[in-house]
């Protein structure tokens, strides 16, 4: 069995580890700047980690958070892909909690009289005129 190598690309490593589901996609999220490295954002695909390096990344909405344990030879399951990594990321919130903080949100207010009526007020205002407004 081959031996692992000391250090990988870091583009490598997040699709070896399952962020990504394509190398190029990796590659692309480091060169726009969206991945850190140990503190330091990384520019180029070819940037090498090594094992105890801690990555930041956003996937999705969610903050990642994630050290890197070992390097892997090849592109496994998930389960094998979850061996690379020690995930320190905070808690994602239950999309029942966001979807409850949406509803209960606070509504826009505009003053009486400023701006285009909304629907309601339209129909009101029609009413108020004794049009019908099947026109």
């Amino acid at each position: 069995m081959k031996e692992q190598a000391e250090k990988l690309r870091i583009d490598k490593w997040l699709w070896h580890a399952r962020f990504y589901k394509t190398r190029s996609l990796a590659s692309k999220a480091c060169q726009a700047g969206h991945i850190v490295l140990n503190g330091q954002s990384v520019s180029k695909a070819s940037v090498t980690v090594v094992a105890g390096d801690r990555l930041q990344f956003f996937q999705g909405t969610h903050l990642r958070v994630v050290e890197v344990v070992a390097l892997g030879e090849r592109r496994g399951p998930a389960p094998e892909a979850q061996t690379l990594y020690v995930d320190h990321s905070p808690p994602r919130i239950p999309k029942q909690d966001v979807a409850a903080d949406i509803r209960t949100a606070p509504i826009a207010k505009r003053e009486a009289g400023a701006g285009r009526p909304t629907k309601a007020e339209r129909r009101a205002i029609d009413r108020l005129r004794g049009e019908d407004g099947d026109a």
